[in-house]
């Protein structure tokens, strides 16, 4: 793709999620998520080849018909309420459209079926904004209707999501149906929180968001897809390999590490909020996802192949293009853990 046509591209993405961020007015909204949608298609397909065409169209499928969905609750709020502001309390039918079609659109189970499939059909750099900026539009969108939102719809979906999240992943072996499944569990994590503390749903988002963007960062400068090419990592450069370990057990949600932080800060939420129960099982599901990456960081980190010349190993980035974020990244997913009195004051 040409640089020109690409940075309109990518304009027009950033545009479609910053009207939904900045606008009060319904149709506005709508049309910020069709201008984002349609305008991510080219980027699925950068790698223009059977398997990308599948997976644009099934993004495409399922993120028309949650639109479609969307455009049903407003016009039904819009009959209930005669009113087109966002911050104005819905309708309960409204409502429950309105958090299906983002539920969708987010990937949440029982609507997750996409989300593996698109992931693993796209490029590494096409994934990385699919499974971070994509997120930010329709979670923002659920922090400004929380207060009309029923939380037992929430919850049902909430606890499916971190189900399926830790479940789906244990038996794979291709990195970005992995990362899939993991973000399927994190938005299970956010959307359980958001009826009781919108800002602590926003503050897991961007949390998720630096961990997933280092993982997907290290895996291009290796061109790691698999299972298999991580374990050959080692040989070649420990340094990512290090870096890899870190970082996958910070998503894991192993303390010390900052993804960590959302997990505490969540179950302390729900525990305050009398969901004692909840707050068990999601704990107890977050070993699930702590298991898998567990076994990606021993096929990385502890299995070393044979070399009949260790000095072939390099202990420093030879492509280094495009990674001047990698190092803050890193240091942000991994570190963060003595700033949560801050982060639970700020909530």
């Amino acid at each position: 793709m040409k640089p020109p046509i690409y940075t309109i591209i990518m304009f027009t993405v950033i545009s479609g999620t910053m009207l939904v961020l900045m606008s009060s007015h319904w149709m506005v909204v709508w049309i910020g998520f069709e201008m984002n949608m349609l305008a991510i298609m080219p980027i699925l397909m950068k790698n223009f080849n059977p398997r990308a065409m599948e997976a644009a169209t099934k993004y495409f499928l399922t993120q028309a018909t949650a639109s479609m969905l969307l455009m049903l609750g407003i016009v039904t709020n819009l009959l209930l309420t005669g009113q087109w502001a966002v911050l104005v309390n819905l309708s309960p039918i409204s409502s429950n459209m309105m958090v299906t079609a983002l539920a969708m659109k987010l990937g949440l189970s029982p609507f997750h079926f996409w989300v593996p499939e698109v992931t693993q059909g796209i490029p590494l750099s096409s994934g990385m904004v699919m499974l971070t900026w994509q997120k930010i539009a329709p979670l923002s969108l659920i922090y400004q209707i929380s207060p009309s939102v029923n939380s037992t719809l929430l919850t049902v979906m909430a606890i499916m999501s971190v189900l399926v999240g830790g479940w789906g992943g244990l038996n794979q072996t291709q990195l970005r149906k992995i990362l899939a499944y993991s973000s399927i569990g994190h938005m299970g994590w956010m959307i359980a929180v958001a009826t009781y503390n919108p800002t602590l749903m926003l503050l897991n988002l961007m949390i998720y968001i630096m961990m997933t963007l280092g993982t997907f960062m290290l895996f291009l400068i290796n061109s790691s897809t698999t299972t298999l090419s991580l374990s050959h990592v080692w040989n070649k450069t420990p340094l990512i390999t290090s870096l890899i370990l870190a970082i996958m057990l910070s998503l894991g949600g192993l303390p010390p590490l900052s993804g960590f932080i959302p997990k505490w800060l969540i179950i302390h939420e729900l525990t305050k909020n009398n969901m004692v129960a909840l707050a068990m099982f999601m704990a107890a599901t977050a070993l699930l996802n702590l298991y898998f990456y567990m076994r990606l960081t021993y096929a990385t980190a502890l299995t070393m192949f044979p070399s009949a010349n260790n000095m072939k190993m390099k202990w420093q980035f030879e492509n280094t293009k495009n990674m001047i974020l990698l190092p803050p990244l890193i240091v942000i997913s991994t570190t963060l853990l003595p700033l949560t009195p801050m982060m639970l004051a700020l909530s």
